[in-house]
């Protein structure tokens, strides 16, 4: 079993891909891949104008808003509003993408993977919620609050707002959260 605690506060800000705004790496696979090497990464994105997103041949993206009013992402020509907090958004990242905020600034947490290598489900959990990984792949649960603790192994260990806990092989415990939490499963596609 191999369990990481990710914490918010040693991550680091880069700019974006296209150069267009600033993101927080919270994991990827393999790790340490960069932009054009990864399995599956999963980031925050402060976005704080409006612009177009990078494109990302061969990789489907599942974006969440996690903070602010939410966001109109044209994909391909296609509108699709996303002002539901909160509430996993898939598209393609290989299409040509703009988004438009709503209301104000957003933070997105953006989920990546390609798909000839790699599925991932997403989904926002409150409560108690035991991290399974699938055989041969990972879980990544990122607590959206203050206060949630990973429970396992003998002890517990706390995790503040956008702290995660990345897990591979057994179970590393139960999640208990305050609030929410997101939760990605990764596994060979």
């Amino acid at each position: 079993m191999t369990v990481r605690i990710l914490r918010a506060a040693d991550r680091t800000p880069v700019p974006w891909k296209n150069g267009g705004g600033i993101v927080r790496e919270i994991a990827a696979g393999p790790e340490g891949a960069g932009a054009d090497a990864f399995d599956w990464r999963v980031s925050l994105a402060d976005v704080t104008a409006d612009g177009p997103f990078s494109a990302f041949p061969g990789v489907d993206r599942i974006l969440t808003v996690v903070e602010g009013p939410g966001m109109d992402l044209v994909v391909g020509g296609e509108h699709h509003i996303v002002d539901e907090p909160l509430w996993p958004h898939g598209f393609p990242g290989d299409l040509p993408t703009e988004g438009f905020l709503l209301g104000g600034p957003v933070v997105n947490l953006n989920v990546m993977y390609r798909r000839d290598r790699t599925r991932a489900e997403t989904a926002v959990v409150c409560g108690t919620v035991r991290l399974l990984p699938p055989e041969g792949g990972a879980v990544l649960a990122v607590s959206l609050d203050d206060g949630a603790e990973l429970e396992g192994g003998g002890g517990g260990v706390r995790l503040d707002r956008y702290d995660a806990v990345l897990a591979a092989g057994e179970s590393p415990g139960v999640l208990r959260t305050m609030g929410q939490a997101v939760l990605i499963t990764f596994s060979a596609g």
